[in-house]
C-alpha cells in the first residue's frame, strides 16, 4: 500500500466533497443538531459508500488496459466538468433540500445519527465523489490505499461541514473550492489523454 496514493486520494476526494450537496446537507444538519452525532451518521454512510465504490473500481479493472484508461480519463473529465460548470447555487440548494427532508429535527442521539446516515446514504449514491473513488481504484490499482484515502477525505470533509462549515464558507467561498477540485480533475484528465496518445 502506497502512502503517496493515500495522500493523493485524500486530497482529491476531500476537495471534491467540500462543495458537494452532501457536505451542504451535513452543514445544515450540524447547525440544527449536535454536530458530533451528525458526523457519526455521515461517517457510517460514507464507509458503506467507499466500500461499494472500491468494489466497483475493482470490477472496472477487469477491462483491457486501453479501455480502462479511456474509462478512467473520461470519468475524470466528467468530474471536472461537473465541478467547473454546474452552478454552485444549484448544489447548495440540493444540499439544503436533502437536509430539510430530515425535518423535524430529531432530539434523541440515535435518531440524529440515523437521520444523518440516511440523508447521506441516499444523497451520495452515484455522486461525483463515489464515481471518483471508482475511477481512482482503476487508475492506481491499489484498492486499500484508495479506500483509506477516500474514507479519510470524506470523513474530514463531513467533519468540516458538521463542526465548522458555516465559518469555513465565510472565509472560503464554495465556488472557489469547486473550481480548485474541477481544475485538479481536469489535470488528471489531461494527463490521461496524454498517456493514451503517446
Amino acid at each position: 500500500m502506497s502512502a503517496g496514493i493515500v495522500a493523493t486520494v485524500f486530497v482529491l476526494v476531500a476537495v471534491a466533497e467540500l462543495p458537494d450537496k452532501t457536505m451542504i446537507a451535513t452543514l445544515v444538519m450540524g447547525s440544527r443538531s449536535r454536530p458530533v452525532l451528525v458526523w457519526l451518521g455521515a461517517a457510517a454512510a460514507f464507509l458503506l459508500h467507499v466500500g461499494l465504490a472500491v468494489g466497483a473500481g475493482r470490477a472496472i479493472e477487469l477491462l483491457p488496459h486501453e479501455a480502462l484508461e479511456i474509462v478512467v480519463t473520461s470519468l475524470f473529465f466528467v468530474g471536472a466538468v461537473l465541478l467547473l460548470v454546474v452552478p454552485e447555487r444549484r448544489e447548495r440548494a440540493r444540499g439544503e433540500i436533502e437536509a430539510d427532508q430530515a425535518r423535524p429535527v430529531p432530539t434523541r442521539p440515535w435518531k440524529i445519527v440515523g437521520t444523518a446516515f440516511v440523508v447521506i446514504l441516499v444523497g451520495e449514491f452515484g455522486d461525483l465523489t463515489q464515481l471518483l473513488v471508482v475511477n481512482l481504484v482503476g487508475k492506481y490499482h491499489d484498492p486499500w490505499a484508495v479506500f483509506i484515502g477516500a474514507y479519510a477525505g470524506l470523513i474530514t470533509a463531513s467533519a468540516v461541514g458538521a463542526f465548522g462549515g458555516r465559518a469555513l464558507l465565510r472565509v472560503l467561498p464554495l465556488e472557489w473550492i469547486r473550481r480548485a477540485g474541477g481544475l485538479a480533475l481536469l489535470g488528471f484528465a489531461a494527463y490521461g489523454i496524454y498517456a493514451l496518445v503517446t
